[in-house]
């Protein structure tokens, strides 16, 4: 058996319901992990995505900021809804487990703000705080058949920016926090799927809308990821990132990023 797995943030389920239903008609994937829905649960367009052929979700929503959802095309099971970071008003997480066992852990980590200060920027402090929670939680329920996905909000290496040099002093590419995401990986002995697929190349899944053309500009940064226990790591493949996406009409800024689990 296998299943296919995306993870999009969508910047908002109910104004981009149709690219989100364009995604699932076109390319089908069996689990869709969406962040930034900007919703209560209660108004997610369901409805909408159960006509597609994706009845089941599990979601953790509020009204106009954060939110994520997982949609599958098969039963999945609300497993945890975890708060970190202090924000303890913030929809950030929620993981569902699939009926082959998986757990799916679906984040939104916070942005950070524009200074990477803790002391200057009381965002960049929740940032390295969420992420330290993370690290803890997983480092006391080390998790087994699991994935996490989600808009991570750092490009950890330095293929994953269109500068290195040029975004060093840039949130979501410092030092400080890629230490602190190699920390959560290390924690659970995750695995990047997406780089163990595409060791090579520059490779993003995020573009300003600043830019007049995104695509000619191509100042990108690899800002949601898909990762993986060691039991399964393995088994996945065919890892890309659908870049058309970003060019759709009334986009995200985010592409979806795909992988291929045989489990």
């Amino acid at each position: 058996m296998s299943f296919t797995l995306a993870t999009w943030n969508i910047n908002s389920v109910r104004l981009r319901k149709g690219i989100v239903a364009d995604l699932l008609t076109g390319e089908a994937p069996d689990v869709l992990c969406l962040q930034e829905t900007k919703s209560p649960v209660d108004k997610i367009p369901l409805e909408v995505f159960a006509e597609i052929g994706y009845p089941h979700m599990v979601a953790n929503g509020q009204k106009g900021y954060n939110g994520v959802a997982i949609l599958s095309k098969t039963p999945i099971e609300e497993v945890s809804k975890q708060y970190f970071g202090g924000l303890d008003d913030h929809a950030r997480h929620i993981a569902g487990r699939l009926e082959n066992g998986v757990v799916i852990h679906n984040f939104y980590v916070p942005a950070g703000g524009d200074i990477p200060d803790r002391e200057k920027n009381e965002k960049f402090g929740q940032k390295l705080d969420y992420l330290t929670d993370m690290r803890d939680w997983f480092a006391t329920d080390k998790p087994e058949k699991s994935i996490l996905v989600g808009d991570l909000n750092i490009a950890p290496l330095e293929d994953d920016v269109w500068s290195h040099k040029q975004l060093l002093k840039i949130v979501s590419h410092t030092p400080i926090e890629v230490e602190h995401l190699d920390a959560v990986m290390q924690a659970g002995d995750w695995v990047d799927v997406t780089r163990k697929d595409i060791p090579e190349g520059k490779l993003y899944s995020w573009w300003s809308y600043r830019a007049k053309d995104w695509n000619a500009a191509d100042k990108g940064r690899r800002l949601d990821h898909i990762w993986a226990t060691p039991d399964i790591a393995p088994k996945a493949h065919s890892s890309r990132v659908l870049r058309d996406a970003r060019g759709w009409e009334q986009p995200s800024d985010h592409a979806p990023v795909f992988a291929t689990f045989d489990v």
